[in-house]
């Protein structure tokens, strides 16, 4: 559906995008993630046709971007991360304005309109854009972008800075637009969001790719199954198996050895001590993003 080759983008002697390849099936969701600077918005752009790479192809259902961009941009839609509307419009001419310019037949056009706002649950009842809140108006983008019923759909944070219900709707939205066959790419911060949505993965460091693939694939790349045993016992003067913690009146340590746990029960029990808790860790996408990012994590 989507292939991307040996993708580079540079502004004179800054490289923003670095050799990025990628395949992306049709109806798959697929999440760019990295920190500020990393090259997501950047591929994103590339990937909509707004700006050209330096080096690099993409092509989308056989056609190549640098070939045939108008009718590429005939099937895809695209939400950036900042979206500015015609405040002084009302949402229904707002989307019929753009439904025009695709060229969509009147009375399709304001079907498509009158079902985008059920989806969404988006009544404005008449009111101009302005005076819209803004997850209604990031609503009322994501229409925008559906106005051409695209099989392709490229969104940058599509749900940067709303409140958590909205946010947690538009994530439902975007599953259910994956459901009708969509297949999207898109940028999020919210990790768990990108776990929770995508079936494959790209993780991003300064222009270039870290690692790409599945979410359990990273994790069995990248993550390290943690052990965490909580445990009583009257002293630990001779337990030399692994760094201990005091906590809540006793004692905790985490380890990613299964048999400095298993060692350390068998100790406490010799002494008659109590075992609180025994849980294994597993990494989440978070947590091992920030890992590869270099930020020391902390197990309470």
């Amino acid at each position: 559906m989507i292939e991307v080759n040996g993708l580079r983008k540079e502004y004179g002697d800054f490289v923003a995008v670095e050799n990025l390849s990628f395949f992306i099936g049709r109806g798959e969701i697929f999440g760019i993630v990295g920190p500020n600077g990393a090259g997501k918005t950047t591929t994103l752009k590339m990937l909509g046709g707004l700006i050209r790479p330096s080096k690099g192809s993409i092509t989308m259902k056989g056609l190549e971007m640098s070939r045939d961009p108008v009718r590429i941009k005939s099937f895809l839609g695209f939400l950036p991360e900042e979206s500015p509307l015609y405040e002084g419009m009302s949402v229904d001419d707002y989307l019929m304005f753009f439904a025009e310019l695709y060229d969509i037949d009147k009375s399709v056009a304001r079907k498509r309109i009158s079902d985008l706002l059920f989806d969404l649950s988006l009544n404005a009842d008449g009111k101009k854009i302005g005076d819209l809140s803004k997850g209604m108006k990031r609503k009322v983008a994501i229409a925008r972008s559906l106005i051409n019923d695209p099989d392709v759909l490229i969104y940058d944070e599509p749900a940067s800075g709303l409140d958590p219900m909205t946010s947690r709707y538009i994530t439902d939205y975007v599953r259910s637009l994956k459901k009708a066959g969509k297949t999207i790419v898109f940028t999020a911060h919210n990790l768990y969001q990108v776990e929770s949505l995508c079936d494959n993965i790209l993780i991003m460091k300064d222009g270039r790719e870290v690692i790409q693939g599945t979410a359990d694939l990273i994790r069995e790349e990248y993550g390290k199954i943690q052990y965490r045993l909580e445990f009583r016992v009257d002293s630990t003067e001779e337990y030399d198996l692994a760094d201990i913690k005091q906590l809540n009146g006793g004692y905790v340590i985490v380890t990613d050895d299964i048999n400095v746990v298993n060692n350390t029960t068998k100790w406490v029990a010799s002494r008659g001590g109590d075992i609180v808790e025994m849980r294994t860790i597993v990494p989440s996408l978070e947590d091992i993003f920030l890992s590869i990012m270099g930020i020391e994590l902390f197990v309470d």
